[in-house]
């Protein structure tokens, strides 16, 4: 067979072409070989981009640029399925690669190993610092001192989504409040009177503020008691299938609409929606929440409440990242802003 032979092709992928490198960072040849000699005179932002051409494209970086790392953090998320948590993880770990740290993913998974298993094993890496989101922290079940004790050990720790006035610690978290609030806004605008919240298990922090700022919405917007807005709220799995179960116990008490607390109880309720032979929006309108990837490409694209993922990524990194340096951070709640996001599965309400 003819063609280029297997050597060949090995040296072109080593030899990285210059305008490549340089057209995919957006900068000037001579800036990606300032960057590649490892010349000064580059600032820190576009000497990243530089290298990350370098990576996208899948070529080995010059070993005068592989810089040791900083030292190692932890991240400690639930699951994987829900696609909010590796849209978080990537960013966390892209800001921690841009100051010199090395990441290290921790995923809880049924029947593995537990928050404090993970704790304990990174602890025995050396970890610099750790960032937990949604973790036991969001929890009002669980025991809070376990963040006490890490506190106490001296391990830097930055918590995200769940605030506990008990953990001496940085939280950053979205306003859920203000979210459900948009969320109900933009429905009773649409002419919806009966609004259903489908969110999850009611011992967690997030779902606790939903509810409360859904039934306060419901009372501002559509003079309900909050003794009958709190019997629209159900209280679920965060899966799609709790989702459909909420919306369906819903759809039984007269709703039009339904507000749900993540993206993914979202579609569940659309599938609730759609096995009763109604439509959505045209019958049923569906509210997700995280704005997670690819939920813009749904059947009918979701309208959702989008967290805003990278600055709360980067000051849960930033906030990390003084502590390790010795520079404690205010043990306070950072609350983000969150945005409605208004696809199609939303429409004004019939009759």
């Amino acid at each position: 067979m003819g063609g280029v032979t297997q050597p060949k092709r090995d040296a072109e992928r080593a030899s990285p072409r210059l305008a490549d490198i340089a057209a995919q960072a957006g900068v000037s040849e001579a800036t990606a070989s300032r960057v590649l000699n490892g010349k000064a005179g580059v600032s820190a932002p576009t000497r990243h981009r530089v290298l990350a051409a370098l990576d996208l494209l899948g070529y080995e970086r010059p070993v005068r640029l592989r810089r040791r790392s900083a030292g190692l953090v932890g991240l400690v998320i639930p699951e994987l399925t829900n696609p909010i948590f590796p849209a978080f993880a990537q960013v966390i770990e892209q800001v921690l690669a841009g100051y010199g740290y090395t990441p290290m993913l921790c995923t809880q998974m049924p029947g593995g190993a537990t928050e404090d298993e993970l704790v304990e094993q990174l602890e025995e890496r050396g970890v610099s610092g750790i960032v937990f989101l949604s973790g036991l922290h969001a929890d009002t079940a669980a025991d809070p001192s376990r963040y006490r004790e890490l506190a106490a050990r001296k391990v830097p720790f930055v918590l995200i989504n769940g605030f506990n006035e008990q953990i001496p610690a940085p939280f950053v978290s979205p306003d859920d409040r203000s979210a459900v609030r948009m969320a109900v806004r933009h429905l009773v605008d649409l002419g919806h009177e009966r609004i259903g919240l489908a969110v999850g298990p009611a011992r967690y922090v997030p779902s606790q503020r939903k509810a409360g700022g859904f039934t306060a919405a419901l009372h501002a917007m559509l003079d309900i008691a909050p003794e009958e807005a709190q019997l629209l709220v159900q209280h679920t799995l965060f899966t799609v299938e709790g989702g459909q179960a909420a919306a369906d116990s819903l759809l039984d008490l007269g709703c039009t609409a339904v507000v749900c607390g993540s993206d993914l109880m979202a579609l569940g309720a659309v599938r609730a929606v759609r096995q009763r032979g109604l439509r959505v929006p045209q019958d049923v309108s569906v509210v997700g929440f995280d704005d997670s990837p690819l939920i813009a490409f749904t059947d009918p694209p979701l309208t959702t409440v989008r967290q805003p993922v990278q600055a709360m990524a980067a000051a849960a990194v930033g906030a990390l990242l003084e502590e390790i340096n010795g520079n404690p951070v205010h043990r306070t709640e950072f609350v983000f802003q969150p945005e409605l996001v208004v696809r199609g599965s939303t429409a004004q309400a019939r009759g």
